[in-house]
């Protein structure tokens, strides 16, 4: 961006937002429309996409799981600091609340997950991981550098902010229910609405993709031990054969969806975990099963729980077995369905159509995978997108999850831009009504 422009960014925005008050009634249409392309501009240059470059790569070599992202963290802390930036720490064991604004209502939080794969990184280049066995395959790295260019770009119009963005760097997203163990902890319980944005490699850069209502599914996991009575596989007439039990469980698993569930209630039981036995010619002791199961509804998901259950057991006992089940709720929380609020789309819409047009956000349908923003949009009215990094000119990006999985670094400053844009916007439309939370919520900075 020339110098004339962002002196004519600087003059709009001190328009927009004259201290000590603000007010959405002083704002024309057209006013509102310039600030997401004028955060895009800001986004955009050198220096700062320069910065979340470096960033994102330092982390990517860098990767830690749930619940261990200390270096993660110090980085993010060091960061904020840098901006001068207060934060609240640890939150969840490595997570990281900071607080831009004037520390009163309304709140509005953006997040970002911080925790790398179980995965060895496959893809050859100078910023590779560094740790064995552990990669950001999902594209968290990139998250946390877009986030704290948005943080970049909101301190630097701290002053104009006539409420508090709250910048949240959790821990643990990868089945670890970092957000869940955040909520618990009533750092947030203030916060009137909470963004995320998720990077895609099926979406074209430069266009975002979400919808209304349910976009992920709930999701929970589930392991059953099946026991019987080994032997010769000669004799089998002398065991109990737990491998033939288990097989017989897994085929009557699969009927809960195709003959229990709606049709047009889409549910999925996933058996992806099958051991026992170490010999070709000994039946074993026991078989271990484990797996999946996802809905859209809690009802859904609750009666899949049930029958998975009561099949496990009961159809075990049919070969002569006993069955135990374990749905790892301590270890691994189930994920909430993820639902994006309405009124939250709608200012989605607006915020990201004045910057990018309406055309370039695209419906998504809604996806069987599961996510644990699931929890904060479960206690606060959330809004979750995909961000789109694929660009012809790059090749083809491997899906996440996978050892080929890459960032197209383009991406970033839409990302930032997008973030900050969403929380200003957000704050121009709410008008504080109240100081009822203040208070609390100052004791939590």
């Amino acid at each position: 961006m020339g110098l004339s422009k962002w002196a004519s960014l600087v003059l709009i925005l001190q328009f927009f937002f004259p201290i000590p008050t603000l007010s959405n009634a002083h704002l024309t249409p057209d006013e509102l429309v310039e600030i997401p392309v004028l955060f895009l501009d800001f986004a955009k240059k050198q220096e700062l996409v320069d910065y979340m470059v470096a960033i994102r790569r330092k982390i990517h070599e860098n990767p830690e799981l749930g619940f261990e992202e200390f270096e993660t963290s110090k980085l993010i802390r060091d960061e904020l600091d840098h901006m001068g930036i207060p934060y609240k720490y640890p939150v969840a064991v490595t997570g990281v609340i900071g607080f831009i604004g004037t520390s009163k209502p309304p709140f509005v939080a953006l997040r970002a997950d911080m925790d790398a794969l179980a995965i060895e990184e496959s893809v050859e280049w100078e910023h590779k991981s560094k740790i064995p066995g552990k990669m950001h395959a999902c594209g968290h790295d990139a998250h946390v550098a877009m986030l704290l260019g948005a943080a970049k770009i909101l301190q630097e119009h701290r002053n104009y902010l006539q409420g508090t963005v709250v910048l949240v760097f959790q821990p643990a997203e990868e089945g670890g229910g970092g957000a869940k163990k955040m909520l618990e902890t009533g750092v947030l319980e203030n916060v009137d609405a909470i963004f995320g944005l998720h990077l895609s490699s099926d979406t074209p850069i430069g266009t975002v993709s979400s919808r209304a209502g349910p976009i992920l599914a709930g999701s929970g996991l589930f392991e059953a031990v099946i026991t019987g009575r080994g032997g010769h596989a000669a004799l089998p007439q002398h065991t109990i054969d737990p491998i033939l039990a288990a097989s017989n469980v897994i085929v009557s698993l699969q009927l809960l969806v195709s003959r229990e569930a709606d049709p047009l209630d889409s549910q999925v039981v996933t058996v992806a975990k099958f051991q026992g036995g170490g010999a070709f010619n000994v039946i074993p002791d026991s078989v271990t099963i484990g797996g999946t199961f996802r809905a859209f509804s809690k009802d859904s998901f609750s009666q899949l729980k049930q029958r998975i259950e009561e099949v496990v057991i009961r159809q075990a006992g049919v070969q002569r077995c006993n069955a135990t089940i374990d749905f790892h709720v301590n270890g691994k929380p189930f994920y909430p369905v993820t639902v994006n609020n309405k009124d939250l789309h709608d200012h989605f819409r607006k915020v990201i159509g004045d910057m990018l047009g309406i055309n370039n956000i695209k419906e998504r349908e809604p996806l069987m995978g599961a996510e644990d923003f699931s929890f904060f949009a479960e206690k606060i009215p959330g809004y979750f997108y995909y961000l789109g990094m694929k660009d012809e000119k790059h090749g083809k990006v491997s899906l996440s999850h996978s050892p080929y999985y890459t960032v197209n670094e383009d991406a970033l400053p839409y990302g930032a831009a997008m973030q900050a844009s969403l929380a200003v916007r957000y704050l121009l439309r709410n008008e504080p009504t109240s100081t009822s939370s203040e208070a609390s919520f100052r004791d939590e900075l």
